[in-house]
């Protein structure tokens, strides 16, 4: 096979046809994603706005409000403009926008919810001492690391799956550029990269994991230990929410990153990755922010304050 010419463009194959079926689904997508920037957008301005919730558990949720809303940004509109205009091409430098904008939200979100995990940890098991095992100091230390560890490794990864020559079959079969999709075709040996893509997800990904697991696990049997039935339900609640969460997050992703791609299809990684962009941001204010009392009681004080301003 040809090697391409790299300075022609993508073709991105898209995730609907035009059949009515599939209209009825590209419009749905469409609202859930607005659904998801207008929620994480009025958690952002809640938390931002009410000083009852200028705390470093509302400050790491308002992080992740930022990275979803930025994760549906990177995907959606160009999707949505791909379909509507039919045309469906992306130039080589969009694709390494793409990939690495995409890595460095998901990959800083991975260790994020590993840090609210450990906030979570701290303030059931630790309370007393909160102020000082959660310091505003090691908030804002591992929101910067989470930033940092997700650009870094959307950069490294963007850049080595550009590095490869492509094959004048540069139809790419997915609706967004992603780097396990992208090497499908490669004109080149791509197995040592595949090793190192491979050992970064597991520090990326399973590590994170492995913390989150710990940290709820020792929220758990605190919970286990208290004598109130109320209050052990609604933490049992909470931590099953927060799990379920995070189990969608990174199942996806692990089945994208971490499974050899001779064991996944393209409809497959397809659907997967429709999961963890579209789905999963549209999820995390619901179950991590607006069904919190202290959230709930913000945003009264803010409609309030609105309608008061429409009287005046």
């Amino acid at each position: 096979m040809n090697i391409w010419n790299t300075t022609s463009d993508f073709i991105l194959l898209g995730l609907f046809n035009h059949t009515g079926a599939h209209l009825f689904l590209f419009v749905m997508v469409l609202i859930i994603a607005f659904t998801s920037l207008v929620d994480n957008a009025l958690m952002i301005f809640l938390i931002h706005q009410d000083a009852r919730l200028h705390t470093p558990m509302y400050f790491l949720l308002s992080q992740l409000s930022l990275m979803d809303m930025m994760d549906v940004c990177t995907v959606v509109p160009k999707m949505a403009a791909d379909y509507l205009t039919g045309k469906k091409t992306i130039s080589l430098a969009g694709c390494g926008l793409q990939i690495f904008f995409f890595l460095t939200l998901g990959a800083g979100e991975c260790f994020l919810l590993a840090a609210m995990s450990y906030d979570r940890y701290v303030a059931v098991c630790h309370p007393l001492r909160y102020p000082i095992l959660m310091s505003w100091q090691l908030c804002l230390r591992m929101t910067m690391g989470s930033w940092f560890l997700g650009a870094a490794d959307g950069l490294m990864q963007a850049a080595a799956t550009l590095s490869f020559p492509f094959c004048d079959a540069h139809e790419i079969d997915h609706f967004f550029c992603e780097a396990p999709t992208l090497l499908r075709l490669a004109c080149a040996d791509t197995v040592v990269f595949e090793y190192v893509m491979y050992i970064c997800c597991v520090l990326m990904l399973l590590v994170p994991f492995s913390l989150i697991l710990i940290s709820y696990s020792l929220i758990l049997a605190a919970v286990l230990q208290m004598r109130s039935r109320e209050a052990r339900k609604k933490a049992f609640a909470t931590c099953s929410s927060h799990l379920c969460v995070v189990g969608l997050l990174y199942g996806a992703a692990i089945s994208i990153y971490m499974k050899p791609k001779s064991y996944r299809s393209a409809n497959y990684d397809k659907i997967v990755s429709v999961f963890y962009t579209i789905f999963t941001p549209v999820l995390n204010p619901i179950i991590y922010s607006l069904r919190n009392s202290d959230v709930k009681g913000a945003l009264r004080k803010c409609l309030s304050q609105c309608a008061i301003l429409s009287h005046d």
